[in-house]
């Protein structure tokens, strides 16, 4: 077991590995949020879109279950990786899904921190990896409590 463990760490290098992040909400999906834009908004950052899935589908005539993405950030936190790698203007603003899955149940998911960083010059320790999973942990505990 001591040989699993560490060759496992070997092969990833010891870093946290990358993953889509996924919580469940007891709330619709319009409901959770609403109360993403307010904790987002509550917490000093700034919203820049909403973007309405399904209603983008039925302009089209076609239909998928709702689902809507909120763009947000905020320039104290992103700057901090921007300076480490400008490319990370790729990946931020930051971004929430929350949708109704196949058993009607509502999600939110949104990529790690990990995940959003692949590939650039940010350090998987870098201060800023642990303060974007705090806040996007954080923000989406306080959207399913914001109404």
């Amino acid at each position: 077991m001591k040989n699993l463990i560490a060759a496992t760490l070997i092969l990833t290098g010891g870093m946290a590995m990358a993953e889509t992040m996924t919580k469940a909400s007891p709330l619709s999906v319009d409901e959770t949020i609403n109360g993403l834009v307010a904790a987002v908004e509550g917490a000093g950052a700034t919203v820049f879109a909403r973007v309405d899935h399904a209603v983008g589908a039925e302009r089209v005539g076609k239909s998928i279950p709702d689902a809507q993405l909120l763009i947000f950030g905020n320039p104290a936190l992103g700057t901090l990786a921007m300076e480490l790698d400008l490319r990370a203007g790729l990946v931020l603003p930051l971004r929430v899904l929350a949708y109704t899955d196949a058993n009607g149940d509502t999600q939110m998911t949104w990529d790690s921190a990990e995940t959003l960083f692949e590939g650039l010059d940010i350090p998987a320790d870098a201060e800023v990896v642990t303060k974007v999973n705090g806040a996007l942990n954080a923000l989406t505990d306080k959207a399913m409590s914001a109404n």
